[in-house]
């Protein structure tokens, strides 16, 4: 009965959707719904303009053009044809650019490759604005292989990495210095390992000194750090390893350092921070402006405790000047500015309980609160000594959206919202130097991307530079049921979810239930923006099913510390009790779902989610979906699972207690589980290990393996129509779709 059940709901999926014209081609291959970007944009030094890329209206490449900000006055400050290598008949296609500090020369970035995540290596070329003369960087050194560029203070300079070494190129000359010389596979200088990349957010790994004389770099020393091998069988007869130093949990981190190098050449000069360089992490360096120290934040092993240091690079002498504790754990930011003659910095700290911005004197004796209230300050959008003020985004009453606020840096006060009251969903900034103008993004889950140059403080609008308006055309025309955001009382607190009900829907019938969760620290599913899986849930609700999705206690948004620390050492544990409890006072309040069709999908920390849902709950939740997931979060990297969970050694039963893997044995419904074999974050391993458990416990389930694709499981051609076919007919198939 199940399959004729299912062969019969194909084919009224397919006429609905025939209908209606949303399908999964359209959304997942023929870019259908593709929204448009603007930028990236670089407001000019005088503040009174921006500059973009732009399509050549001549040429088959780009332009750079300027904006004034007030008039709206287009001129075009590089074109597509200046962009023409000699000898080559195409311009550069610009991948990313960046200016002098005195806008006098554009470096290029282009041909760009992957690195893990990002497009961080290929080609730089510089465009000099008074010659008008193209020159591309690191001649006679390996094509495509040109990390982090950027010119010298005075613009005479290029550093640059290639193949873990730094190297500084004279601009006038062509002249290139190696000023690194034990870059290898394993010593790698001026950018970082993998788990320094993904967890820590650091990948440009070297600073030019003030004065340009001088470069301070970091320097990781891999070898000691366990080697993961992920196989290549797509590309070549036989298999090819790919090795990945990537630390597991409770195992040897890189030895990281800092040093100081003359941007000549010559020794390095190594600052001696106290402790096991392979047990703190050097999270954090910059140097001070007009000054010969950089300031350092380390972090202990266990992250939660921070020490800011400055360190002399004449002297080589070290003075600590601040210590940030958590009994938790302790997150990164990069919101310092010196202030008022470098007498003063600005810092992030949680320490009232809120998420808050201080004003802290040099030698960290003094502290200020900038940022007065109780609610979290989400991000610092922009510092202006000048004007007196901090703009940063906050939302003190509604933890879906986000809003432009400012406060005084130098009177106590009531935070001022800039963002108008009818701009309601979330809101971001890229604000001018003086202040006085900005880009701002507005969206919500109806609206996509609206960019619009404003001024401030004012808020009031000078012209709409994108506003998606087909896209939204598009979506309206579709007639979907509008995601609803609801709030649920689970006794202990109240959560966040949306929900989305099923075409045609009528509350006399009863639907299964469709629970999408993430639950982990890193981010939130329950945001009042435009989404780009949105529609994605709409297909499923199309299909007959009612789309939730929770935030439980730990997720990121911006409701304080305790919540965010909540999750602390019971990764797994915590959310999954909170997002099973959401699920049963669901049940108890809408009588239109149907308590014998409930499931729960995830990717990644969602993933690892839905796992222990299956496994814990199988009385609640009857088929589950899981991708690129965690099955034992002792197999995960050492930075991300012991920032949370705490050290091996100290809390092993609640890294056990936190796994799905631990309750594999309880599964009842029906598991699908897929993965990419090539996924460098969480590794395919995790995938084999819990299939090995459910085979010893005879446990039935659907797999899917997605070669040589990596943890997004999107490389190669078709990836992703075909992921979400597979996806859409395990649940057409396992959880019974329509009202009943």
């Amino acid at each position: 009965m199940r399959y004729i059940v299912f062969a019969f709901l194909m084919i009224l999926g397919a006429d609905v959707f025939s209908q209606s014209k949303l399908t999964l081609p359209d959304i997942y291959k023929n870019g259908v719904y593709r929204q448009n970007r603007f930028g990236p944009i670089r407001w000019m030094k005088d503040g009174q303009g921006y500059s973009s890329i732009e399509k050549s209206a001549q040429l088959e490449g780009d332009d750079i053009v300027r904006y004034d900000a007030l008039s709206g006055k287009r001129s075009i400050l590089i074109s597509a044809e200046e962009l023409v290598p000699v000898g080559q008949g195409t311009p550069l296609s610009v991948a990313d650019y960046h200016w002098s500090e005195d806008n006098s020369k554009l470096l290029v970035f282009t041909n760009t490759r992957k690195v893990w995540r990002y497009h961080t290596r290929g080609d730089y070329w510089v465009l000099d604005l008074k010659t008008r003369k193209l020159s591309q960087l690191g001649k006679g050194i390996p094509a495509t292989t040109l990390m982090f560029a950027k010119f010298s203070p005075d613009a005479s300079r290029v550093a640059y990495v290639s193949q873990n070494n730094i190297f500084v190129e004279s601009l006038e000359s062509g002249k290139i210095n190696q000023i690194t010389l034990e870059g290898d596979k394993d010593i790698i200088n001026g950018t970082f390992d993998w788990v320094y990349e993904e967890e820590l957010e650091c990948r440009d790994g070297f600073r030019w000194s003030p004065d340009g004389k001088n470069i301070a770099y970091w320097q990781s020393d891999t070898k000691g750090v366990g080697t993961f091998y992920l196989i290549n069988n797509l590309d070549s007869i036989y298999s090819k390893p790919i090795p990945l130093p990537y630390p597991k949990v409770g195992h040897t981190l890189s030895a990281v350092k800092i040093g100081v190098v003359s941007s000549e050449g010559g020794q390095t000069k190594w600052f001696d921070f106290p402790g096991d360089p392979r047990n703190n992490y050097l999270a954090r360096m910059e140097f001070i402006p007009n000054s010969q120290e950089v300031m350092v934040q380390q972090l202990n092993r266990r992250q939660n405790t921070n020490t800011v240091w400055t360190a002399n690079i004449q002297t080589m002498a070290l003075s600590k000047i601040l210590v940030d504790q958590d009994e938790a754990f302790l997150d990164l930011h990069d919101n310092i500015l010196w202030l008022e003659g470098e007498k003063f910095f600005t810092w992030t700290s949680e320490k009232d309980g809120w998420m808050h911005l201080y004003k802290v004197s040099r030698d960290g004796k003094t502290s200020q609160l900038i940022t007065e209230g109780d609610f979290d300050v989400e991000r610092i959008s922009h510092i202006d000594p000048a004007s007196g003020f901090v703009y940063y985004i906050a939302s003190p009453d509604n933890f879906t959206q986000r809003y432009l606020y400012r406060s005084s840096l130098t009177k106590k006060g009531k935070a001022e919202r800039i963002t108008p009251m009818n701009l309601s969903g979330q809101n971001a900034y890229q604000i001018s130097t003086d202040s006085k103008f900005a880009i701002h993004t507005f969206q919500n889950t109806t609206t996509p991307l609206v960019y619009s140059l404003i001024t401030l403080p004012k808020h009031e609008s000078v012209r709409v530079l994108e506003d998606n308006r087909a896209l939204k055309a598009k979506h309206s025309a579709l007639g979907l049921n509008p995601k609803e955001f609801i709030k649920v009382d689970i006794g202990e607190v109240v959560l966040d979810a949306w929900m989305i009900k099923p075409k045609g829907f009528d509350p006399a019938k009863k639907y299964p239930l469709l629970a999408y969760v993430y639950g982990e620290p890193a981010a939130s599913t329950v945001q009042d923006n435009w989404a780009d899986g949105d529609l994605w849930h709409h297909y499923m609700a199309r299909l007959g099913y009612v789309v939730i999705s929770i935030d439980n206690r730990g997720t990121k948004t911006p409701r304080g510390r305790e919540w965010r620390k909540s999750i602390y050492g019971q990764i797994g544990i915590l959310a999954s009790f909170d997002q099973k409890a959401a699920v049963e006072k669901i049940l108890k309040t809408y009588d239109f779902i149907d308590p014998t069709r409930v499931g729960s999908w995830g990717w990644s920390g969602g993933g690892q989610m839905t796992l222990n849902l299956m496994f814990r709950y199988p009385e609640i939740y009857k088929a589950g979906l899981a991708l690129a997931f965690v099955s034992d979060q002792r197999l995960y990297d050492a930075t991300y699972q012991e920032r949370y969970m705490g050290l091996l050694e100290d809390n092993q039963k609640g890294y056990i207690d936190g796994s799905p893997i631990t309750y594999a044995e309880n599964l009842q419904g029906e598991l699908m589980i897929i993965h990419g074999t090539a996924d460098d974050n969480v590794h395919y391993q995790s995938f084999e290990m819990l299939v090995d458990k459910l085979i010893k416990h005879n446990k039935q389930f659907s797999m899917m393996s997605y070669p040589m694709r990596a943890h997004g499981i999107n490389e190669r051609e078709n990836t992703s129509l075909h992921l979400r076919e597979t996806m859409t007919n395990f649940w057409l198939r396992s959880l019974p779709a329509g009202g009943r």
